[in-house]
């Protein structure tokens, strides 16, 4: 079991070891210190409760009345718990208490686990990004939710 609580300047050592595990072309740490300082983003982490760590987190920004879903990892010890589940689940219950037009994101096409991952959150295919990763040139699926606000 883990908290999910907004992420600190104080988590980014832990984020970073993260994101340098997870992604072959990671972001750096001035990319998160750039979304932690931008009022348009919501940055949150998964923290484990013994030993207290960061074991995940999530990184969305706001632009032009869409939430983009920017950077989501969890700690490979961690994997397969339903902790990237948590935080989205927390995001869009922080999220939808303000009009919105939806949520997107590009994931790699060869990803199945999270594209059924995003699925099952009502994220639909509606495009590809070709080319998109310049690690290696593959395409990117950009996914799309409609906010509840536009389903009223």
């Amino acid at each position: 079991m883990v908290d999910i609580r907004r992420m600190r300047m104080s988590d980014l050592k832990a984020v970073i070891e993260i994101e340098e595990t997870a992604f072959p072309k990671p972001w750096s740490l001035n990319a998160f210190i750039s979304q932690l300082a931008n009022d348009a983003s919501i940055c949150l982490v998964a923290v484990a409760k013994k030993p207290e760590r960061v074991v995940g987190y999530l990184v969305v920004t706001q632009f032009v009345g869409v939430w983009h879903i920017l950077d989501l990892a969890v700690h490979q010890d961690f994997q397969r718990h339903y902790i990237a589940t948590d935080l989205l689940e927390y995001f869009f219950d922080l999220s939808g208490r303000e009009p919105h037009r939806g949520y997107c994101l590009e994931v790699r096409k060869s990803n199945r686990g999270a594209i059924k991952m995003y699925e099952s959150f009502g994220f639909i295919c509606s495009g590809i990004r070709k080319g998109y990763y310049n690690d290696n040139g593959e395409d990117a699926l950009i996914m799309w939710r409609d906010s509840e606000d536009m389903l009223a």
